[in-house]
């Protein structure tokens, strides 16, 4: 298998890179591939602008999603986007490996999915959702937080943690294709002793292990809709 991880935190010495470094130890040592986008250490540019085309279909009007399209057919799409995409285009398993920011994902892993997850090539008209230009490739989101396991469910404080995730996993990840596994979760970690999260790290490389075992979250088909994107009657 090959496998990219995508790293967004801005401390190397961090619980949260921990776990970074626990999927690739996992994985390589399990003999998969493995390549590591570390925006931080990559000085990752997050905001998508005009400077990531190099030659404009419109040079009077920016419609961002209409430029990737087309820069990425001429070739002049940014050098890092580029880079980024042939990555994922190369994984199997694309890994978001993140801590929690405001019930979301930090801005520079925000702004790698807007200026990497390119229309035309992850989504486009109807290739969304199991018709999208990453289907066959599975997605992995792992992140940590500050809060207490008891504090997100169904009737908790915060509410069910797929619910808070879902702009990630069925917005961007299932949407572009890919088959989304159930998101794993270091709960409490700047608060727990060094006991409790050497238990996090064994969790997950469990978890890591028991990749082709886990049943995929559930999102929309499209078989079960028509042309106009309406529910087919069954």
């Amino acid at each position: 298998m090959k496998v990219l991880i995508v790293h967004a935190h801005n401390e190397p010495r961090s619980f949260n890179s921990a776990l970074k470094d626990c999927a690739v130890e996992q994985l390589s040592g399990a003999g998969h591939e493995v390549q590591v986008s570390d925006l931080y250490a990559m000085n990752w540019n997050p905001v998508a602008s005009a400077a990531d085309f190099g030659c404009r279909a419109n040079p009077d009007y920016l419609v961002y999603a209409l430029e990737q399209r087309h820069n990425f057919e001429a070739g002049t799409i940014a050098p890092d986007i580029a880079a980024e995409i042939a990555k994922v285009q190369w994984c199997d398993l694309l890994i978001l490996n993140f801590p929690l920011y405001w019930f979301s994902e930090p801005a520079i892993l925000k702004g790698w999915i807007d200026r990497v997850m390119i229309s035309g090539v992850f989504y486009g008209g109807k290739r969304i959702y199991d018709r999208g230009g990453m289907r066959g490739k599975r997605a992995l989101v792992s992140l940590t937080l500050g809060g207490r396991e008891h504090m997100f469910g169904p009737q908790a404080i915060h509410g069910d943690i797929h619910t808070l995730l879902r702009p990630l996993l069925q917005g961007s990840l299932a949407y572009c294709g890919f088959e989304v596994l159930p998101p794993f979760i270091g709960y409490h970690v700047p608060y727990v002793s060094a006991e409790a999260r050497a238990q996090i790290l064994a969790d997950y490389g469990q978890h890591l292990q028991a990749l082709d075992d886990q049943q995929p979250l559930v999102f929309p088909s499209m078989d079960d809709f028509d042309d106009r994107l309406m529910p087919l009657q069954r």
